[in-house]
């Protein structure tokens, strides 16, 4: 690994936030139970100049119904604190041991979805109440990118997850992630995916749609080894919904080292995106089986934003 995707353990705490509206710190967690029967995807998003944090959270599996905690408006924690709070929704960073060690608990309202598409419509749903108390253990090399302040690190996850005082208990893998800067989710599409292979190999990747400016950031690592990706091509079938059915993914990270992956999504964990100023962004996230040319498999998420063309 160069030492311009090194990760310093002070960047896990909150940085000075510049004066842009739409200036936003994220904290990202995912997970998938090790059967692979379901799994979940977490964010904490701070907006300090709009004074809100965005909590979304997803429970899905291919056998089950979703569950999604969704507020745009919990307040922002004050100062350095990474504690979001109102009357009915907490949630908790916890930065145990920097680049180590994570943690995440949450008490939050939540809604059972029959179809996850139903998220965009607003379509009516069943009332639950949401608990998570997780742990991130660093499972690989904290990676950062080229060109923007933002890093990944893949882990195991163990700890718990409660859906209306059912106790579901979590030990698997995933990634998490912290960015911070400008993000506005409605100027351009983008694809992110993180891959835990059978064989213990990471692969990550983002391939960034800016029109006129594509842009591909990620890794291949395994062993010890940390391989940047040099060159992706990346492509999927659209369905019903804008749910993508399958994608198709080729790597080159250097040294000779090439990988095809087929995706097929297992269960879909969506939000709709809008903006103060009426913009949306269609927002689906799925929980996916890997498939490598050479015979390995794995599991992971992918995203994909789709902003609103108007």
């Amino acid at each position: 690994m160069t030492a311009a995707h090194v990760v310093l353990p002070s960047d896990e705490a909150r940085h000075t936030p510049e004066g842009d509206d739409l200036w936003n710190e994220s904290y990202y967690a995912d997970f998938v139970q090790g059967d692979g029967t379901w799994g979940g995807w977490l964010r904490l998003g701070l907006y300090p100049n709009r004074r809100v944090a965005w909590w979304t959270a997803w429970i899905v599996g291919p056998d089950r119904q979703g569950v999604c905690s969704v507020d745009y408006a919990v307040p922002v924690p004050v100062g350095t604190g990474l504690v979001a709070a109102d009357a009915g929704t907490r949630i908790e960073i916890d930065l145990r041991r920097p680049l180590e060690e994570f943690g995440l608990a949450a008490d939050a309202p939540a809604q059972v979805f029959a179809h996850p598409e139903d998220v965009y419509t607003d379509e009516p749903s069943s009332p639950v109440r949401l608990g998570v108390d997780l742990t991130w253990t660093t499972d690989g090399t904290p990676y950062h990118y080229d060109l923007t302040t933002r890093y990944e690190i893949p882990c195991l996850v163990t700890g718990a997850v409660t859906i209306d005082g059912e106790v579901l208990a979590v030990d698997g893998q995933g990634q998490r992630d912290h960015s911070w800067g400008v993000r506005d989710w409605w100027a351009f599409g983008w694809c992110w995916s993180s891959a835990r292979l059978d064989d213990g190999t990471r692969v990550h990747l983002a391939d960034i749609r800016m029109p006129g400016f594509p842009i591909a950031f990620g890794y291949v690592q395994g062993g010890g080894a940390v391989h940047p990706i040099a060159t992706l091509k990346m492509s999927e079938d659209l369905g019903p919904h804008g749910f993508p059915t399958s994608a198709r993914i080729d790597i080159g990270a250097g040294a000779g080292l090439e990988l095809g992956i087929t995706v097929t999504p297992l269960a879909f964990g969506p939000v709709l995106l809008r903006n103060d100023d009426g913009r949306t962004s269609h927002f689906p996230r799925a929980l996916v089986r890997y498939q490598v040319d050479d015979g390995r498999a794995g599991l992971g998420w992918i995203e994909w934003n789709q902003p609103d063309p108007r």
